[in-house]
């Protein structure tokens, strides 16, 4: 039987920057490719199954099993396209190593009286360094930084998960996707919602584009979307609400409570927002069957549904122009039941159920571990 393909365990820092691309829509760098893929990272990382991720990128599932295995290999620099042609590279693979090292390295423990590089002072430094020199220009220097995946950036502080219980959380989210995918839930919000012009793309004739008005007044406030995306069933729904709460928290979780007939007990994914843990809410889920599997804090990427907000915005927020909540309302459930009908096709189900009972009857491996050997 042939292993399932699935990404492997992401740490705090690639979780961050996939969950930041898909969110971003392809609009931090302006590459659909690497926002695309990113796409299909998270939404592996977050227990999705490859027919699921295919559907959800548009894809085949070869492709997307390509990903996988290319974001195993080489992590965040698979991401980004590499566009072959132009001349014969003059650096040789020992000139980048040492430009590579040299940008990374601060101009002070070099010697120099800089906090940091520029292009000009980067090339004058290895061009009259002491022992091996490179000559290059500045614009070369700059393809060689790009295309080793060093870019000029704002210095930023860092910060991993500080949870204790970091690794059983993990543990447990995956045992959950592993084992009891009919019976877990992913819950999150998604906002804050407003009322204004955003730009996207479109179809148009050369040199007319689309134009969207300007506003200047916004008099609607925001809203929060409350969604919440059933892992077995591959559906997703959601309502909004004027604001974060433990009232509209505890009122989402009765609908996820609700739409499992049989009232045996569920499970629900969700960040460690203080909302998700008023004491309310936790009263209403123990008594109702409901258990609340937390993401380790400062690791929301773990949530399943964060790979399923990028088309969301990708397609109904992006590009649009509503005129109030009620027409953003309507266009969100709208796009909720185009989505939630395109993965009822009975051949697709077919091969989804063929697909997890295949994969119950195979040893199960966790995310980045390796497989356990027969003493």
């Amino acid at each position: 039987m042939t292993e399932r393909v699935r990404v492997r365990r992401l740490n705090d820092v690639e979780g961050r920057q996939l969950q930041q691309i898909v969110r971003r829509g392809g609009k931090s760098d302006r590459s659909i490719v690497k926002w695309r893929r990113a796409m299909v990272v998270l939404a592996s990382a977050g227990g999705n199954d490859v027919p699921v991720i295919a559907r959800l990128v548009q894809t085949s599932p070869d492709r997307v099993r390509e990903m996988i295995h290319r974001f195993n290999d080489l992590g965040m620099r698979s991401l980004d396209p590499r566009w072959a042609g132009g001349r014969p590279r003059l650096i040789t693979t020992t000139d980048r190593t040492l430009i590579v090292t040299t940008a990374n390295t601060r101009p002070r423990t070099l010697g120099q009286p800089f906090t940091h590089w520029s292009i000009r002072k980067l090339a004058a430094y290895l061009a009259t360094r002491k022992g091996r020199k490179v000559t290059v220009g500045r614009e070369r220097l700059r393809q060689i930084l790009i295309a080793e995946g060093i870019t000029f950036q704002r210095t930023k502080t860092w910060k991993e998960s500080p949870d204790p219980w970091k690794e059983p959380k993990l543990a447990r989210i995956e045992w959950l996707l592993e084992h009891a995918r009919e019976r877990t839930f992913a819950f999150d919000e998604f906002g804050p919602l407003t009322i204004r012009p955003v730009g996207g793309s479109a179809w148009s004739p050369r040199g007319q584009p689309e134009r969207l008005r300007a506003n200047y007044h916004k008099p609607h406030g925001s809203r929060q979307l409350y969604a919440w995306y059933s892992i077995g069933g591959d559906r997703l729904f959601g309502s909004l609400e004027p604001c974060k709460g433990s009232a509209p928290t505890l009122r989402t979780l009765q609908a996820i409570r609700a739409s499992v007939v049989d009232g045996g007990p569920i499970h629900v994914i969700l960040d460690n927002l203080n909302h998700h843990k008023n004491h309310l809410v936790r009263e209403w889920c123990a008594t109702n069957g409901v258990e609340l599997a937390f993401t380790p804090t400062y690791a929301s990427w773990a949530n399943p549904i964060e790979a399923h907000f990028g088309p969301l915005r990708q397609f109904v927020i992006a590009n649009s122009d509503h005129r109030d909540h009620p027409a953003l309302a309507r266009a969100i459930r709208a796009y909720l039941r185009w989505r939630n009908s395109h993965t009822r096709d009975p051949r697709i189900l077919d091969a989804q159920r063929r697909h997890r009972a295949r994969i119950r009857s195979e040893s199960q491996r966790r995310w980045g571990h390796p497989r356990t050997t027969v003493a």
